[in-house]
């Protein structure tokens, strides 16, 4: 009896092999959806970044209006879900005459969206150096951007990577929020091929080892760069 429910369940069972065979005929699909959310994932990071970085710098600045203006930023992108930004850009924006596909739209909105995180890990390194090191960049003559690019920032950088590396992996796991305007990345792939043949438990482990392949590495970086960090400020 119990052989008879193995082999009954190897065949009809969401294991089935015949369910793994049908994704192996059709992973070209996944293939192709993994590169989608690299391409997206890259193009959201650059927006991240360089945006992270002047609002980090600028909310650590002298002056009042930069602060609250990068204040307002952060706090209005970190205390709004994802998931609403993409709808609004996506089937708002329209209402006004913008209209931009998923994939400029997955840019654009998760880019925006960790920008603000990016810049509270900058502002956050930025505190960590000594206050010393601004007076000594203002009393050679450096503005404060220069203060910051050339003497403070470097020193800061080693207290930022390990928080930078965690927001990285959020952003890639992040990118499956496109998938609720049809955009071609992992998960829509996932959810699209299994709801057409049901074959539901192929579908999202493929995906979730897809997704274990961008972020694991990156995790692992940043344990290694945390531990390495407390070391060296533990010296």
């Amino acid at each position: 009896m119990a052989n008879l429910l193995a082999v009954s369940w190897l065949q009809e069972g969401p294991f089935a092999l015949k369910r793994w065979a049908a994704l192996f005929e059709d992973l070209p699909l996944f293939i192709e959806s993994f590169f989608y959310t690299i391409g997206l994932s890259i193009g959201a990071l650059i927006i991240a970044f360089i945006l992270g970085i002047i609002i980090g710098i600028s909310s650590s600045a002298n002056n009042r209006f930069l602060r609250v203006i990068t204040r307002i930023y952060i706090e209005f992108f970190q205390n709004i879900p994802l998931l609403i930004q993409v709808f609004f850009v996506y089937y708002g924006l329209p209402l006004v005459g913008i209209v931009l596909d998923t994939y400029t739209t997955g840019i654009i909105c998760v880019g925006l969206y960790h920008a603000a995180y990016i810049a509270e890990v900058i502002r956050s390194g930025i505190g960590s150096v000594d206050q010393g090191q601004f007076e000594a960049g203002q009393s050679q003559g450096f503005s404060y951007w220069e203060t910051m690019w050339y003497i403070v920032l470097p020193q800061a950088v080693r207290s930022m990577l390990p928080p930078m590396t965690n927001q990285v992996v959020n952003l890639i796991k992040n990118t499956s929020t496109v998938a609720i305007i049809s955009g071609a990345d992992i998960m829509f792939t996932a959810n699209s091929w299994s709801a057409f043949n049901l074959h539901y438990v192929p579908a999202f482990t493929t995906a979730a080892f897809l997704y274990f392949i961008l972020c694991f590495p990156l995790t692992k970086l940043a344990i290694y760069l945390e531990k390495r960090n407390k070391e060296a400020f533990s010296r």
